[in-house]
């Protein structure tokens, strides 16, 4: 697993700006696939559409994160601050977000399918619509959640 630096980080943070105001004509994604981005700082990070599946994330600062549309497939977001992050139509399928902060989050059609999300603190946050088929949620703090019309099939709640 490659391991970034912070200025490696932001170099192509700024590629990836560009990339998402020129819809694509300009710069370059932000392809962060099985990249260690543990003691990067990305709080409030610009990521949309960018790819981290596979991503070491465990305990990363990403509170106001962009991940709209991201790919965090199989990400490792165990213990990361994800608290008033957009992702929103981003895929987490498969990740493991357990004892995550994703307070006041923004999750609306994102797909959690399969991620383990024991123990996360998911109060306040917005699932509509997410899919969560098979999710794990035991223990997880679900005051005051929005979960309308999330598919909750298969979901373990105990």
């Amino acid at each position: 697993m490659k391991k970034i630096s912070q200025q490696e980080f932001n170099q192509i943070l700024e590629k990836h700006k560009i990339y998402i105001a020129t819809l694509g004509q300009e710069g370059e994604r932000a392809e962060l696939r099985g990249v260690d981005l543990r003691g990067v700082d990305l709080r409030g990070a610009d990521l949309e559409g960018a790819d981290l599946s596979s991503a070491e994330l465990s305990w990363a600062e990403l509170n106001g994160a962009n991940l709209r549309e991201a790919d965090l497939r199989w990400a490792d977001l165990r213990k990361a601050d994800l608290s008033l992050a957009d992702l929103s139509d981003a895929n987490l399928r498969g990740a493991d977000i357990s004892w995550a902060n994703l307070s006041g989050a923004y999750l609306k059609d994102t797909n959690l399918g399969k991620a383990n999300l024991s123990r996360a603190n998911l109060s306040r946050a917005n699932l509509s619509e997410a899919d969560l088929r098979g999710a794990d949620l035991r223990g997880a703090d679900l005051e005051g959640t929005n979960l309308n019309w999330a598919n909750l099939s298969e979901t373990n709640l105990n």
